[in-house]
């Protein structure tokens, strides 16, 4: 019998339901079956290690701008440095 791990992915950026790539993102997620949750870049600028560590994967959103540039390359930079898997789009 084979079990499928979950793993809960990150996906860093400032969701707005009114941003079609927003939406799109989510539902492609749901689809594959993948446990999501969105980060808000503001939250990332201080403290990203804490906010992340859930993760055991992030994707840095499509179809941003970023509230806060800072945090989302602190999301990229928690990534690189931890050897997280990271999609960037």
């Amino acid at each position: 019998m084979v079990t499928a791990v979950r793993s809960l992915i990150g996906v860093v950026g400032d969701f707005d339901p009114g941003n079609a790539t927003h939406r799109f993102t989510n539902a492609a997620l749901e689809i594959a079956g993948v446990e999501f949750a969105w980060v808000p870049t503001d939250v990332l600028e201080h403290g990203a290690a804490g906010r992340l560590a859930p993760y055991e994967g992030l994707w840095i959103s499509p179809g941003s701008p970023y509230r806060s540039m800072e945090g989302a390359l602190s999301a990229v930079r928690y990534a690189r440095e931890r050897g997280v898997p990271l999609v960037g789009t």
